[in-house]
């Protein structure tokens, strides 16, 4: 092999080595020793809903239809308390990262709402070093992804029920990211059969074959979209990144089941309404904008798409 021809095999090594390693990636928090794995999702397409003939089918899910979706990074991991509480806390704001060239966002940390103190202990003594946090409004959610893009530059936000579905499938067109036998269930996800009735530590089961932990129960999982019974039956055919905006408080999709439900509901394509119910026992007149006190079950986790989007529809992204 000639000199040039080595150089040349270098420098394709060096790329395929780059583009590897910039997949997946760490974000950190400025000023703590908390860090968000990113795990990276290529797009792709996939088959999104279930079949009639699925145990455990509801109509909502109906009928599968081809989705095509762009890539995107998603965290490897639910949000825990110690990422959360630095939110609702906001004592490290005064970190911001500087604005550069590479940002991709531009708001200040100090235009970004933040959630007010909860008149109760929100774990309810199921833990929090560790935990997943719950409890939270989607508003909440969503005013987190904010505030974290604020303080690292790069743009954060819910996933959307498309994209949610996809990374927990994994590739997978099965009831589960790891086929149809129920009996693997317990290897994967904390559930009613086997949570001892709380919520557990992140990642202490089988991740999906793309990385991700827990998107089978632990905690459900917030997404961006109105929740619409029929929507799937209104969807065009293959249709590119589907998202219903939402346009009023309620409902909203949460997916991935929990800690509290039974096999079926923690099934890839599994759809749940959130409800104003779940403030039932929330004392305060009116009721806490950031707080579900009877959603125990109900966390998040955050999405990075590839693309980034414009300031105007980051806003969009954020807006409640």
């Amino acid at each position: 092999m000639s000199y040039s021809d080595q150089i040349f095999l270098f420098f394709i090594i060096l790329m395929s080595y780059n583009i590897s390693a910039q997949n997946n990636y760490v974000q950190k928090v400025p000023q703590t020793e908390e860090n968000i794995p990113m795990i990276f999702v290529p797009s792709g397409s996939f088959k999104m809903g279930s079949p009639k003939s699925e145990i455990g089918h509801f109509a909502d899910e109906g009928p599968q239809h081809e989705v095509q979706i762009d890539a995107f990074w998603i965290g490897q991991y639910e949000i825990t308390w110690d990422l959360y509480n630095l939110f609702v806390s906001r004592e490290i704001d005064q970190h911001q990262m500087k604005k550069d060239l590479e940002s991709e966002v531009s708001i200040d940390v100090d235009a970004v709402s933040g959630a007010t103190m909860p008149y109760v202990e929100m774990s309810f003594g199921m833990g929090t070093d560790g935990y997943p946090a719950i409890s939270m409004t989607q508003l909440a959610a969503v005013k987190f992804c904010e505030w974290l893009s604020a303080m690292t530059g790069k743009f954060y936000r819910l996933p959307t029920e498309a994209e949610w579905e996809y990374a927990c499938r994994a590739g997978s067109e099965g009831a589960y990211s790891f086929g149809e036998d129920m009996s693997e269930l317990k290897d994967y996800a904390w559930y009613s059969d086997n949570s001892n009735e709380k919520y557990q530590k992140v990642g202490q089961k089988k991740p999906n074959s793309w990385g991700l932990y827990d998107m089978h129960g632990n905690v459900a999982e917030w997404t961006l979209d109105q929740y619409i019974p029929t929507a799937y039956k209104k969807r065009k055919k293959n249709a590119v990144n589907p998202y219903e905006a939402p346009t009023k408080t309620y409902p909203r999709v949460v997916r991935g089941g929990s800690w509290m439900d039974k096999p079926e509901r923690l099934r890839s394509s599994s759809r749940r309404p959130s409800s104003k119910r779940w403030k039932r026992r929330d004392p305060q007149i009116p009721k806490s904008l950031w707080w579900h006190t009877d959603a125990q079950f109900l966390g998040f986790r955050i999405v990075r798409p590839l693309e980034i989007p414009s300031e105007e529809i980051q806003k969009k992204y954020w807006s409640y």
